[in-house]
């Protein structure tokens, strides 16, 4: 019975960022098998963390960002849907111009979750299809809409070659916190081999992101992409999340 109500309690969707959930308990049983996680964040010696942004919607912030990032000779990760990249081609190959890595967020930006394993296929496809066309660039880095996955969904994802990313800390300047609430949040949780979440439209976002990366940077952290953060292989990724290499 304890064991029933322990499964009850913790299989389904995983949606919580790993700083966020010290108590959750990360690994469960699920018809056999351990459950599966993205990469939440890297298991490093060094003080080295990534600076990523979701692009779904809008793109008024997206010029002062980039000038930020430029500024600061800072290159990080843009996670670019297809329903963005349509309505704002030249800001997708300003991206890339500009030195930094484009990722799949998917074609329609749906919950992964509720889709057919050949529903996903055809989205992460597209999605790389368009980004490819438009920036001259091939991703295969993928973050889930919503942060939602399962088994079924990481499988899936990772059967197509692609690889499955979360992030470690949410910046949650979708919620239009303050500059000061966006930076107090984001640097209280930096530690090396962070993943950081911002979006490349959040109203406040511009505004947080210098003082942290000179945050960042009087601390000792380098900024670098999501791809030069992670490990490529020889690694596992362990039950909370973290990419670590083996021994």
């Amino acid at each position: 019975m304890l064991v029933a109500a322990i499964l009850a309690a913790f299989i389904g969707i995983f949606r919580t960022p790993l700083a966020d959930t010290a108590t959750e308990i990360a690994c469960v049983l699920v018809s056999g098998n351990m459950k599966m996680h993205p990469i939440y964040a890297v298991d490093l010696p060094e003080k080295k963390i990534a600076i990523s942004f979701d692009a779904a919607w809008g793109c008024t912030r997206t010029q002062p960002i980039l000038q930020i990032l430029q500024k600061h000779h800072i290159r990080t990760t843009f996670f670019l849907t297809n329903i963005w990249v349509d309505k704002y081609p030249q800001y997708a190959k300003d991206i890339v111009a500009a030195g930094h890595e484009t990722a799949l967020h998917s074609a329609s930006h749906p919950n992964f979750t509720e889709l057919s394993n050949e529903k996903i296929q055809e989205e992460l496809f597209e999605n790389e299809k368009l980004i490819t066309s438009v920036t001259g660039q091939k991703p295969y880095l993928f973050r889930p809409p919503f942060g939602a996955y399962n088994n079924r969904v990481i499988k899936t994802v990772q059967e197509a070659n692609f690889v499955p990313i979360q992030w470690s800390i949410d910046s949650l300047d979708w919620k239009n916190l303050s500059a000061e609430q966006i930076f107090q949040r984001v640097t209280s949780k930096l530690q090396p081999g962070a993943i950081v979440l911002f979006h490349n439209d959040g109203t406040n976002t511009p505004q947080a992101l210098e003082p942290i990366i000179e945050f960042a940077e009087k601390e000792g952290y380098s900024i670098i992409p999501v791809s030069e953060l992670i490990y490529k292989d020889n690694y596992y990724i362990d039950v909370n999340g973290i990419q670590k290499l083996r021994e």
